[in-house]
């Protein structure tokens, strides 16, 4: 298959944004009750991007920082995880880096988001013009791009050049309500985005938004599917279904005690992806990306949570899973 072919180039360009988590410490504390809290990278698309470069892949971000310490800040973390940062832009103005504040809880988690002028939505046709495509395997974005302008448009165009130089298009969903004008809005364009793509990765509820109707989520799954996708369509504890070349793979999950709920879902992103990357066939990566999801809700943080290759085989030797299927 093409699509896997080119995963195993190890190189990945990686378009949505970088942000800030400041997350309370210890773990198990309110947010609102802490005295101290640890800071680290954060945003979905520079998760998975550390989570590919930790896993011995190449990875390069596509995005725009806030010209000011926290953009500096995410830059510096961003080369501490070995990601690629020339086609970062530096934006001045009124415009500002996103920054998340969350807890290492379960119980009343909270996540405080503040996306007010985000400034990863100002990256633009120019932008996505001056990458050169073919010095990688495959693009990968997650959904939050497409919420605002100008990097919707440009997004989409540089799915337009990753074709062009025959590249596959990997789509993490990541629907956001909080990040788009309606959800009629948000159902149009990731169903668009969707359509362009080549492997398309979400959970059950975000495939259920997509087709509008949250009871429709499989359906709509294997819909794609038939339309030629490479779909993965994920149960949370359930495991998740993937659906490609006509067969439906089933794999279960490595049970966890969680402390937290985010991060899940870049960890297996880039955990699979990486496993496709150095020979694993199709269903053991997914596991290998099931069990990176596990790693990172029983650890703090995002982007220091996800594991490296040591870590994770000593977690798949010490631990019991996967569940079975279902």
């Amino acid at each position: 298959m093409h699509l896997l072919d080119k995963i195993k180039e190890k190189s990945f360009v990686v378009f949505g944004r970088a942000g800030i988590d400041l997350y309370a410490d210890p773990a198990g504390t309110s947010a609102e009750n802490t005295e101290m809290f640890r800071a680290d990278l954060g945003g979905s698309s520079a998760n998975i991007c550390a989570g590919l470069s930790k896993l011995g892949c190449q990875s390069t971000l596509v995005t725009s920082v806030s010209d000011d310490v926290v953009g500096r800040f995410c830059l510096n973390r961003l080369s501490h995880y070995g990601v690629g940062t020339q086609f970062i832009k530096i934006k001045g103005g009124e415009h500002r880096t996103s920054l998340a504040v969350y807890e290492s809880r379960l119980d009343d988690f909270q996540l405080c988001l503040y996306r007010n002028n985000a400034v990863d939505f100002q990256v633009d046709n120019q932008d996505v013009d001056e990458i050169n495509y073919s010095s990688y395997g495959a693009l990968i974005t997650a959904g939050t791009v497409f919420a605002g302008e100008p990097s919707c448009g440009s997004t989409f165009r540089a799915f337009e050049h990753a074709k062009n130089a025959g590249l596959p298009v990997i789509f993490d969903i990541d629907y956001r309500p909080y990040s788009w004008p309606s959800a009629k809005v948000a159902s149009d364009v990731l169903s668009r985005a969707g359509m362009a793509s080549d492997l398309i990765v979400g959970n059950d509820e975000e495939f259920g938004f997509m087709a509008g109707n949250y009871d429709q989520g499989l359906d709509q799954a294997r819909a794609l599917a038939k339309q030629g996708k490479f779909v993965i369509y994920k149960k949370g504890n359930e495991g998740a279904i993937t659906f490609v070349e006509g067969e439906e793979i089933r794999t279960g999950i490595y049970p966890v005690t969680a402390i937290k709920p985010n991060g899940a879902g870049d960890s297996f992103l880039a955990g699979m992806l990486a496993a496709i990357a150095h020979g694993s066939n199709l269903k053991q990566a997914i596991l290998k990306g099931s069990a990176c999801a596990s790693i990172v809700v029983s650890n703090p943080g995002c982007a220091p949570a996800m594991p490296d290759t040591a870590t994770l085989n000593a977690f798949l030797k010490s631990h019991p899973g996967p569940t079975a299927a279902t």
